[in-house]
Parts: structure tokens; sequence; C-alpha cells
């Protein structure tokens, strides 16, 4: 069938086919898998018109590898015409002046735009197939009671604040699971770490912001409203009812760390103690748009050197089958190197698209991301101070409420707290 699709280009460096990858689920069995490969491909592809190849593949895990099984689907980019031929994959549609005339290019030629004849490369397209294999795999697990399902958006468009991890991949993975460190799994560590931060600190600075409106109310009826008096008649109270040396000792540590934090930072008031978990708010987003910027810039490099690492390889045996004039010859060399020139022209084309003309720098690249590492490590220690202060600042929520809750009929409400934290 792809002799007869080759057959039917008339440029050398027409594109023959579309072809991705989508992941099957270890949740369920490979049968499972594979009747839900084929639903999926009966259902968005060959029921469009489609012409699709599928071939199932999971990797051999003798060697300690990690289980990751997949599909690959090749399909047809141009439609069949009634009587078997095959159809165009663009029509054309001229340009035409206010009069209804022809728009002429310099050469005297009518202009015209190149229409695709279907909707298959469209980004919506894609994005209704990726709609509806998430739909068919969390039916599956509704079916089997599973109490997993997977999500076709990304973490921005499900309205999650969370840096997105880098696909790593069967080779990645086998050897990580063999103790061989690698750029993408390490990345992925980092990420992983950061959105743990990112999330407990989050939560912290919300609980804290939603503690403050609902106490400001109380606190404006308080005949002690400075709020490092309002620790001390805390710490006297404590220290009244404490039965030993050791309690009114721990009494004052208490005391003393969230007093001497409060008079470092000018915080006096309500008002202030709001200020100031706003300043840390900002510093939050600050860094992790710089950190989610950072990881994107290096997701990005990591997909460029990869695909300039192709190129070069590849690039001889390119150069190899264009040195070769006898057509016959050309076609067995191009059926000895295939999987070699598939990986050759894929990276030509996303080195093209990517860089609009630019020069291929691989080694520019390392270097760049290199640096961005280290920056990045950097960064992410500075959530540690962040998260250290948001800890003080629930401190001092815990002993206003602790007074608070003693001189009204009503305990004010706590925020919420967040398990593990």
């Amino acid at each position: 069938m792809w002799n007869a699709v080759e057959h039917a280009e008339k440029h050398k460096k027409a594109q023959l086919a579309y072809s991705f990858d989508i992941a099957l689920q270890n949740e369920l069995s490979m049968e499972e898998n594979i009747e839900l490969a084929r639903e999926f491909v009966q259902q968005c592809l060959v029921s469009k018109g489609m012409i699709a190849d599928l071939a199932v593949h999971q990797p051999d895990k003798s060697d300690g590898g990690i289980s990751n099984p997949h599909f690959h689907v090749m399909t047809t980019m141009r439609s069949l015409n009634p009587d078997g031929t095959w159809g165009a994959k663009q029509r054309r549609e001229y340009l035409l002046d206010d009069s209804g005339k022809p728009v002429l290019d310099k050469n005297g030629k009518p202009k015209f735009n190149a229409v695709p004849t279907t909707d298959w490369g469209q980004p919506e397209t894609l994005e209704e197939w990726r709609k509806a294999w998430c739909e068919m795999v969390n039916n599956a697990f509704e079916e089997k009671g599973l109490d997993v399902r997977i999500d076709h958006r990304s973490y921005e468009r499900q309205g999650l604040d969370l840096i997105p991890t880098v696909h790593e991949g069967p080779s990645v993975r086998q050897m990580e699971s063999k103790g061989i460190v690698t750029d993408k799994g390490e990345l992925n560590r980092w990420i992983k770490a950061t959105n743990r931060l990112l999330s407990e600190i989050k939560g912290r600075i919300k609980s804290l912001f939603s503690w403050i409106a609902e106490v400001k109310e109380e606190l404006s009826k308080s005949e002690t409203p400075n709020l490092v008096n309002i620790l001390s008649d805390c710490y006297s109270e404590r220290n009244a009812a404490a039965y030993s040396q050791r309690g009114k000792t721990l009494n004052l540590k208490e005391y003393s760390e969230t007093v001497n934090y409060l008079r470092d930072n000018n915080i006096f008031s309500i008002e202030e103690l709001q200020s100031r978990l706003s300043d840390v708010n900002a510093s939050f987003n600050t860094l992790s748009d710089s950190l989610k910027a950072k990881s994107a810039r290096m997701k990005e490099l990591q997909e460029l050197i990869r695909q300039g690492e192709n190129y070069f390889c590849l690039k001889p045996v390119h150069d190899e089958l264009n040195g070769i004039k006898w057509k016959k010859q050309r076609e067995h060399f191009k059926a000895d190197h295939d999987s070699e020139l598939r990986l050759f022209y894929l990276a030509r084309r996303i080195l093209r698209e990517k860089l609009s003309g630019k020069p291929v720098t691989v080694k520019d690249w390392q270097r760049e991301y290199e640096s961005l590492k280290a920056e990045y490590a950097e960064l992410s220690k500075q959530y540690k101070p962040l998260r250290d202060e948001l800890i003080k600042l629930r401190g001092v929520q815990y002993h206003v409420n602790r007074v608070l809750s003693e001189h009204t009929e009503e305990r004010l409400p706590q925020a919420k707290t967040h398990e593990g934290r």
C-alpha cells in the first residue's frame, strides 16, 4: 500500500503520511489495550476515510526496563476517490481583487492559496483525537472500577499551577532503572521536587489569606489590636497555666521566635501582616514564573539537541543517497537505510520549523542547557526560605487564634491544614 502512496507523489520531498505514537495503559491488560487501540483507529481515522497501519509495541522487560506499552499509527494524507484513485491533498483557491479579477504575481501568474482538501492535518482535529482517546481510556478505567483517570489537556489548561515534566521514553527509563542518570531523568526529578514545594507553599499562602480575611473583623474589636501585645497576653496566660519550668521554657521559646519575627519585619497590625503575606506571595509567583520559563527552555533545548545530533549523525546517509544516480540502486539504498533516513528527515523538518533558517548549533545549545541547569538548581533553593517564613506566619496565626478564642463566644475559624505539612 505504501508503494502506491509513494508513486502518487510527484515531488521528491513530498510528505507521504501522518504518523504518531500513543501510550497504552499499564492498568489494562495487553488484550484490552489492543482492543482499545483498534477501536480508536477505526472510530477516529478509518471512519473518516483514512487508511491506517497500526502497530502495538510492548517493550521487553527482561533487561529490567519499565513497562511502556504504546502503539504506532501511520495514516495516509490523501483520501481515495470513488474510482479507487488517490485524491488531491490540496486545492487551489485563487485570490481575487475587489472587482473579482485574479490577483497576479510579479511574473503575471494568478496568485492562489493552497487549501487542504481534508481537516486531517489541522490542530483542531488532533485535539479531537486526543480528547477521544482520553474518553475511551477513562471509560475503560470506569468499567473496571479503577480510580484513575488521564487528561489530554496540559497542566495550564487544567488550571493546575504545576511545571509539566518531560516525556522520557523507553530508552531513558531503562537507563534510569539501571542507575544511569540521564538529563531527562534528572530534569524530571527537579521538576517533581519543585512541584511538591510549589503546591505546599501555594496551599499555605491561600490558607493564610483566608484566615486573615476571617480574623480582621474580630481583631478590630480587640482592646489590644497590636499583634505583639496579643502574643504577650498569650505568653502570660500559658505561663500561668504551665505546671513545670520546662513548660515555661518552651512557651518562652515559641513566644520569642514569633515576636522576633514580627519585630524584625515591622509587623504590628493585621494589615501589616497581610501586606507581608502579599510580599511573600509576590516573591513566590516571581520565583515560580522564572522556574517555569527555565524549565520550558530546558525542555526545548533537549529536543533541539536530540534532533541536532540525529541530523549530523545521519546526514552522511542522506548525502550518500543523493550521490546515487541509478534509480534501482537508489531504491535499494533507501530500503536498506529506511529507518535512518526517516529519522534524518524528521530531524531536518523539526529543526527547520523551530529555527526558521538559523544554524544548527548543538554545542551552543548544550552550553546553554548546562547554564540553565545550574540556574534552575540555585533558584529551587529559594523556595525553602519562603516555606520557612510561611511556617512562622502560621505560628502567628496559631497564637492570635489562641488568645482571641478565649475572649470570644465562638472560636475563630482555623485555616485548613494541608496533609503532610
